[in-house]
């Protein structure tokens, strides 16, 4: 029989497609006259729209227990069993056949756990855990800040402000000085953060794990929130212990930028609980977090406890461009190099650019190599064609810095890349 108001209320939906609850009232009516499947479709296309909305995922889970439930039809249900010759009989009593293995009255239920003990409790989509067995067995970073060429203004900043307190506990807590919180290094893409932080956890002793945003975030509801705790109790255990969370921007963005995005929020809000070391829960265990974009991680992420020391991590200077670029061409076949005059020429390069520049050179002279079938060395004709091609990538990013500097510093946060950009106008 037709239904005349579910037929309209079918014709609004195809009419408006993106009305949530206009669907999720329909994927109502349709499981309470049976038609289970269509609920589901109607529940999985609002879900796709509202990821995370309560009142579709609740509809869910009615609609997949009523699906997943059997419909019992009175008329066909077994008969009990009865004794085959009654006492007393009155008329004549049907004969059933006798119980078999699979009669519930006689199945060795204690043989079928057996058979399935070693099978997980997980669902089937959910695989192991690889980031927690990574932070478990991380080891100690061989390299130090001495390691990391130039950059002595960055070197004396992390050293008064992050490592000196952690290595002098006592004189620290003399001062007032809290040894909990994390440091966010921040600035142009390339420009090293993550190498800092590997020399960090070796000055500080302690082993190293890297957090990308692909290691948390996770389509199930949840999860994320799940993996996050996970991977924060495995760095507790294995304290001292650094965890660098890469692109924390990405993962601990303003929460006011996810209204469309319950689960985002959650995860946010767990990264918070988690960092907090007010607690005390987080002793031993130091978070360094790299972003480019700061302005928009959340502000409860700066608050005490959490990222509460914020570093610039401009572009290379002299002193670092000199020793990047001998790092990559000490070991190529090179003659008449003038390094000097290289680092004058790659002022404002990421050690990235610097990386492209010597490997666009390191082509041109294996082509002629290959074309004589002789070796021939890298020069600094073949430097000074790669600069022609390859140009800072720093450029964009110092136009939006730019912007954040003079209009949103109110609080000085960005007093540094406000001074080094007063110094550089030409950026």
């Amino acid at each position: 029989m037709t239904d005349p108001l579910l037929t309209s209320l079918l014709a609004a939906v195809e009419a408006a497609p993106a009305d949530v609850p206009l669907r999720l009232h329909v994927a109502e009516l349709l499981l309470a006259r049976g038609r289970g499947p269509e609920a589901l479709h109607h529940c999985s296309t609002a879900l796709g729209q509202a990821p995370g909305d309560p009142a579709a995922l609740a509809l869910l889970q009615r609609v997949t227990a009523a699906l997943a439930r059997p419909d019992v039809n009175p008329d066909t249900r077994p008969l009990p069993v009865v004794p085959k010759t009654p006492p007393t009989a009155p008329f004549p009593v049907r004969s059933l056949p006798e119980p078999t293995a699979d009669d519930p009255a006689t199945f060795d239920w204690a043989h079928a756990e057996d058979q399935v003990a070693d099978i997980s409790p997980e669902p089937a989509f959910v695989s192991g855990d690889p980031v927690t067995e990574e932070v478990e067995q991380a080891v100690r970073p061989d390299v130090r800040l001495a390691d990391v060429g130039g950059m002595e203004q960055v070197k004396e900043r992390l050293e008064l402000s992050f490592l000196g307190p952690m290595r002098n506990p006592e004189m620290a807590r003399a001062f007032g000085k809290g040894l909990g919180g994390g440091l966010l290094l921040y600035g142009p893409p390339g420009c090293g953060k993550t190498f800092l932080a590997r020399a960090v956890a070796g000055e500080l002793g302690a082993s190293f794990t890297e957090i990308g945003i692909s290691d948390v975030l996770d389509m199930w509801t949840g999860s994320s929130e799940k993996n996050l705790s996970a991977i924060f109790a495995a760095a507790r255990r294995k304290a001292p212990h650094v965890l660098f969370f890469d692109e924390v921007d990405a993962l601990g963005q303003k929460r006011s930028h996810l209204t469309h995005s319950s689960s985002l929020r959650n995860t946010v809000n767990t990264l918070l609980a988690e960092m907090d070391s007010l607690s005390g829960r987080n002793d031993g265990v130091y978070v360094l977090g790299a972003t480019n974009h700061p302005w928009d991680v959340d502000s409860a992420l700066r608050r005490p406890g959490r990222f509460d020391r914020m570093l610039l991590v401009l572009p290379p200077d002299e002193g670092a461009r000199a020793a990047i670029l001998r790092h990559h061409l000490e070991k190529r076949p090179v003659e008449g190099i003038d390094l000097g005059k290289l680092v004058k020429a790659t002022e404002h390069f990421s050690g990235a650019d610097l990386t492209h520049v010597c490997d666009t050179a390191a082509e041109r002279a294996l082509a002629d190599s290959m074309r004589t079938g002789q070796v021939r060395p890298l020069t600094m004709k073949d430097l000074q064609a790669a600069l022609k091609e390859v140009q800072p990538s720093t450029g964009p990013w110092f136009a939006t810095a730019r912007n954040v500097a003079l209009f949103a510093n109110q609080d000085g946060t960005y007093d540094d890349l406000a001074a080094y950009l007063k110094k550089n106008r030409r950026l």
